[in-house]
């Protein structure tokens, strides 16, 4: 059974995200707290989805942020442009001249090598789009007037403060409301969590916005940390994901939350930082589907894998509606944005068909 989802002739975007960009500085092949220098890209859990959809697959995408009106703010707008994703949703927020109420957010990001593992250091307190609150932006002109194919949004943005916890449940309820899919990413993390109520408010929270949601990403640890659900048998200390560990976590989820109507996840064997065995499982309507597996796959940059697995499904199942192609896309794209630098794809659809039909590694000329 395939997913409901609108053309492409009744809506004006394939696929809009809720979620804050940051302005993400790289020391390289350097330690933060070393480095003379930075590389800047642009970065957020949500957004790289719809910037993978855009500049690798071609699709039309948008996304719903805020963002103080100085230069540092306009500076993470041109990376948006230079990435295709439409603005036109982009609140923007007075600066107050060094932003005592309002910022726009920074992370500090090393890439890891080896046995050193990669490092995030967000500096993201009191930012524009924390502030974002229910009424803000008009989902009822979006997804009733526009159209929108898909919309994603994740665990991170509803982290973020009490109001977007309460907008992301009014924006998943509005696309609900327009037979819009739904996808989530639980992406649960502790840090973003324990100065606001901690574990007990992560799985409230997004038990709530769980209600409405067709496509749920996430491995076990976040299905038992946002969610609440505990499976016997499965040890959270390996760095390597048990195929049967989650799916027994699916079959339990979907009983509580029949909603679901996908669930999927990357598997990773960490091996060294930069050496992670790869691949891909994925539920839908009764049945698993794995990936092709990448063994030893070569890590140059771990961050946004995830995001480009989850922008690849939604393309597997907004092209061909087949779940099969849903998780080889979205393992094959992730796998491929885990070897250039940034949270962002740069990949081609031409590349991330070679390695679903098994292409190797050879020179292109």
């Amino acid at each position: 059974m395939s997913l409901t989802i609108k053309p492409t002739s009744a809506c004006a975007f394939d696929q809009i995200s809720l979620g804050e960009i940051m302005l993400r500085l790289d020391p390289g092949e350097g330690r933060i707290r070393n480095a003379r220098s930075f590389t800047a890209w642009e970065g957020g859990g949500e957004y790289n989805t719809s910037r993978g959809l855009r500049k690798c697959f071609g699709y039309k995408t948008a996304v719903c942020t805020a963002l103080v009106d100085n230069e540092i703010g306009h500076l993470i707008e041109d990376f948006i442009m230079q990435g295709g994703v439409a603005t036109d949703f982009i609140q923007w927020r007075a600066d107050d001249g060094i932003g005592r109420t309002v910022r726009n957010g920074l992370n500090f990001t090393e890439r890891g090598f080896g046995i050193r593992g990669a490092v995030g250091n967000p500096d993201r307190g009191n930012t524009a789009t924390s502030q974002l609150k229910p009424g803000d932006i008009d989902f009822d002109h979006i997804f009733g007037t526009l159209g929108v194919r898909w919309f994603h949004t994740g665990g991170i943005f509803a982290a973020l403060s009490e109001t977007t916890a309460a907008l992301t449940v009014e924006a998943v309820k509005a696309a609900n409301k327009y037979g819009t899919i739904v996808s989530y990413d639980l992406n649960y993390r502790p840090s973003l969590w324990k100065t606001i109520g901690g574990l007990e408010k992560a799985r409230e929270v997004n038990r709530e916005i769980a209600r409405y949601v067709d496509v749920m990403i996430g491995n076990e640890e976040d299905f038992t940390a946002s969610l609440g659900f505990e499976v016997e048998g499965v040890d959270h200390n390996i760095s390597k994901i048990e195929n049967d560990a989650f799916k027994r976590m699916i079959e339990t989820a979907v009983k509580e939350f029949p909603n679901f109507k996908v669930a999927a996840t990357t598997l990773r064997g960490v091996i060294t930082a930069t050496v992670n065995d790869w691949s891909a499982i994925l539920w839908h309507d009764g049945s698993f589907y794995e990936s092709r597996a990448y063994p030893a796959l070569e890590i140059l940059d771990r961050v946004g894998g995830g995001d480009s697995f989850a922008s690849g499904v939604q393309f597997g199942f907004m092209e061909f509606n087949d779940p099969r192609k849903a998780v080889e896309y979205g393992a094959a794209h992730g796998a491929l944005a885990s070897t250039t630098p940034g949270d962002t794809s740069m990949a081609t659809r031409k590349e991330v068909e070679k390695q679903i039909a098994g292409g190797g590694a050879r020179v292109v000329r």
